[in-house]
């Protein structure tokens, strides 16, 4: 039998960047903390888009709101044998490393991931043509994807030298990466790549690459509504259909 200990990707709305709450991810923590507590998890990590993504990152402001918020729902929800973490879907700003989070919110992280999406705001032209320019175009017209697949290999193991990361989100997911270079580099860091039960990454043919590796991992929902929340089957499909044992998946138990 597998046990899901936790669930550590899942959003809520404050996952909204400057539109309304709830037109990317619906729920609020408390909501997402029963869907977990519902479902024998022992902790949850709250984990929205970073700042740097106009569409749907959480605002800087709401953060040291967010801790306040989860520090008084744990005292309530730690004594049921529920934990919660603030955590957040950092993302990949700058060929250099550079994610869209700093010194001043790290104090209140719990769990960083590092994601690449869509939409968020380079740090620079240069960066923004690298990342997010040349990564649709080489999917599109099948033209730089080796030199897209190099600059964004780099980027995530010049990030992993930089920041305290717990976990890379769907690694591969629109943005192709090296998977056996990453790997190696985030073994060295302690970094767990993740084996979404969303996203198409990391997938089978990805996973299988890796057998021989000592990799970390861990099994998430990306959870955009409550009721998906510990919602990883789809993850734990891919991940036996590799062959992969599954005792090296880091947040499930096997009885």
């Amino acid at each position: 039998m597998i046990k899901l200990i936790g669930d550590y990707h899942t959003h809520t709305i404050y996952s909204s960047g400057f539109r309304k709450e709830g037109k990317h991810a619906i729920g609020t923590i408390r909501d997402n903390a029963e869907a977990a507590l519902a479902k024998g998890l022992s902790e949850i990590a709250i984990t929205e888009h970073g700042p740097g993504h106009y569409l749907y990152g959480v605002r800087k402001k709401r953060i040291p709101l967010m801790k306040s918020e989860i520090d008084r729902l744990n005292e309530e929800f730690i004594p049921k044998g529920l934990k919660i973490l603030l955590g957040i879907e950092s993302n990949l700003v700058g060929l250099d490393g550079t994610l869209d989070v700093d010194e001043k919110l790290l104090k209140y992280i719990d769990f960083l991931i590092m994601g690449y999406h869509y939409g968020a705001t380079p740090k620079t032209l240069k960066d923004g043509i690298g990342l997010y320019v040349l990564n649709p175009i080489s999917k599109i017209f099948h033209i730089g994807k080796e030199k897209a697949k190099e600059l964004n290999t780099r980027a995530y193991i010049k990030a992993l030298g930089k920041y305290p990361i717990n976990m890379i989100s769907h690694p591969g997911s629109k943005a192709v990466v090296d998977i056996v270079e990453l790997a190696r580099e985030a073994n060295k860091y302690g970094t767990a790549l993740e084996i979404s039960a969303k996203h198409s990454q990391l997938s089978v043919e990805s996973i299988k690459l890796l057998l021989d590796m000592d990799v970390i991992y861990m099994v998430n929902s990306d959870a955009h509504r409550p009721e998906d929340v510990g919602n990883v089957e789809n993850g734990i499909r891919k991940a036996k259909e590799a062959n992969l044992p599954l005792d090296r998946i880091k947040n499930i138990e096997i009885n």
